[in-house]
């Protein structure tokens, strides 16, 4: 995502002239920003299972496609764009491991490693829908937090770009990648709601 800054802005640029109602501005956009989504798509496509239905050119037609029927979004910058397309991409494959008729928390603690945002290892279907729950409690929390973990598991940004998009410190990103996957590991090893304490 560290291209250069006339790029940044011919896409920030466009990304504004489509939140202000203009079609075309779509379609001058998709040249610029698609490539990048494909990466981020690959990443994401990465971690599930082999015999997946959904390709990473398909999961990106399926952003685009709900990118288009959200009206008058405000864009701020392309960060923002790539932002909202990760969290676009963790709706679909989360609505996709609900669909096949997952439970909601499977059959015991999910075994989910967050260690590396990066690693391409496989994740179950239901260990994406306990991690989606969670990070919905995580956010109410801290929304940030949550913001890093969507951005790097879920997006497959690294700790660089995940600042740009976040507006933060590299090492803000860091202390809150280390604290939300503690609080994750945490609440997915504990299951259903608060402790009983």
């Amino acid at each position: 995502m560290s291209e250069g800054t006339g790029h940044a802005q011919d896409v920030t640029t466009l990304l504004l002239a489509w939140g202000n109602g203009d079609e075309s501005a779509l379609d001058d956009l998709v040249p610029h920003v698609h490539a990048e989504l494909r990466r981020i798509a690959q990443r994401a496509m990465a971690r599930e299972r082999n015999d997946h239905t959904l390709q990473p050119t398909a999961l990106v037609n399926e952003v685009y496609l709900r990118m288009v029927d959200m009206k008058q979004v405000r864009w701020n910058n392309r960060a923002h764009f790539f932002a909202l397309s990760a969290r676009l991409m963790r709706r679909i494959l989360v609505d996709l491991a609900r669909a096949r008729g997952y439970q909601k928390r499977g059959g015991g603690a999910p075994t989910l490693c967050l260690d590396d945002a990066d690693a391409a290892m496989p994740v179950r279907p239901d260990e994406v829908v306990a991690l989606d729950e969670a990070l919905e409690r995580l956010a109410a929390m801290d929304p940030r937090r949550s913001q890093v973990v969507e951005l790097r598991f879920f997006g497959g940004l690294s700790v660089e770009e995940t600042a740009e998009v976040l507006k933060v410190s590299r090492h803000t990103v860091m202390r809150d990648w280390t604290l939300a996957r503690t609080w994750l590991f945490r609440e997915l090893r504990r299951g259903t709601g608060p402790d009983p304490d």
